[in-house]
């Protein structure tokens, strides 16, 4: 008798359409492999780059692999380096940037996962 396999192969990542030349691939999650309860992404952010701010209801853990990252989360700074990790919990303002003239390369898990629906990014 055959059984539910406990286990989702995802042979290739989720690619999201940007168009201000960030790199999303989502590995597990609600686009990729419709899981709701944590998603993970590897991103690449171009130098100079930054997004609006945001107030997710997710938690979301970031580890930046190469080059650095800055953060605005309740009106503090917070600059990540590679090789360092950042917890930031849901309901806080942050926003995301690059301004640096390097690319940044990081993984994000959020927690439940990412959606578009509950990021409550603010217009620019």
């Amino acid at each position: 008798m055959p059984t539910e396999k406990r286990y989702v192969l995802n042979p290739a990542p989720f690619v999201v359409p940007t168009t201000d030349g960030k790199l999303i691939e989502e590995h597990v999650g609600q686009a990729s492999t419709g899981t709701a309860a944590y998603s993970l992404a590897h991103m690449v952010a171009p130098p100079h780059w930054s997004e609006p701010h945001q107030t997710p209801t997710f938690d979301e853990i970031t580890i930046v692999v190469r080059g650095r990252k800055r953060f605005e989360i309740d009106g503090d700074t917070v600059e990540l380096h590679a090789g360092q990790a950042l917890l930031i919990k849901g309901g806080a303002r942050v926003r995301y940037a690059n301004p640096f003239d390097e690319e940044c390369e990081y993984w994000s898990i959020c927690v439940p996962a990412f959606s578009p629906d509950t990021v409550n990014r603010e217009a620019e």
